[in-house]
């Protein structure tokens, strides 16, 4: 399970990578850099998009196209034409971005905010929007970041980072409504929970920003079952490709001697 290092072009923080199983795609963003990027597995072939605002995430459409989260509203990207169209905003603050965002299974979108260009205690919230209307479904939030449902779609997992914990929300999928239940991961060493994603077996595995590395933890038990080490500190996101193996993306941090930081990785585990 020794990670290679997939792409590197100096990015300070990689984020928010989405695997498109059906079309074989990996998307991934430049949150600072405002660029958008489309991933070919097979050819290596690496596609790129530059928007005018801080970009978070992308959910899917349908082949080379998504929709991408930026701080001035929400873009279809097609990347056969490398073109982008604006296709709608919710009424945000101006001192917060978008960070990281989810589809349920009947297409809304989930999505996060907080604060930019500085970091402020209980400035974000988590929004919940479908078909023109969206409505905040978490308050106070600090900083916004992985989002997975239950495998059966009943519980939403949510990380607020500086909480060091992941919560769990019953959920709705009628209504996008949730309800915190409990906190089921904890983080009790330097490092804190960034991104995540689940896998078949419902396990959680989680990004460590300042721990160089992925966990994988039960979210029944809140027991920490693995990890795996990256060659840099500050460790952002991941997803599964369609072989059920690891994509993962990192940042930089304030070190001189961080070669690796900003890279986006490919982990095999099976």
């Amino acid at each position: 399970m020794t990670p290679s290092l997939v792409f590197h072009s100096n990015s300070k923080l990689l984020e928010g990578p989405v695997f498109d199983i059906e079309n074989n795609y990996l998307y991934f963003v430049s949150i600072l850099e405002c660029l958008v990027y489309c991933y070919n597995p097979k050819t290596k072939e690496i596609l790129s998009l530059k928007l005018d605002s801080p970009v978070s995430c992308v959910f899917l459409l349908e082949r080379k196209k998504i929709i991408v989260s930026s701080k001035n509203g929400f873009f279809e990207v097609d990347f056969n034409t490398l073109k982008k169209t604006f296709v709608f905003q919710i009424d945000i603050n101006d001192s917060v971005r978008y960070n990281d965002g989810i589809k349920d299974s009947n297409g809304r979108i989930i999505i996060g905010t907080m604060g930019f260009p500085e970091v402020k205690e209980n400035l974000g919230e988590v929004y919940s929007y479908y078909k023109g209307k969206y409505k905040t479904i978490i308050k106070d939030t600090t900083i916004s970041n992985g989002l997975a449902f239950s495998k059966d779609g009943k519980f939403l997992y949510f990380i607020d980072t500086p909480t060091k914990k992941v919560a769990k929300y019953s959920y709705d999928i009628n209504t996008g409504d949730v309800a915190f239940k409990s906190n089921v991961i904890e983080f009790k060493g330097a490092a804190s929970p960034d991104g995540m994603c689940i896998d078949q077996d419902g396990m959680l595995w989680i990004a460590e920003w300042g721990g160089s590395c992925i966990s994988k933890w039960n979210p029944i038990n809140g027991e920490k079952i693995e990890e795996i080490k990256l060659p840099c500190k500050n460790v952002t996101s991941c997803c599964f490709d369609n072989y059920s193996n690891l994509y993962i993306t990192t940042a930089k941090d304030d070190s001189e001697d961080d070669v690796y930081g900003g890279g986006l990785f490919y982990v095999e585990l099976n």
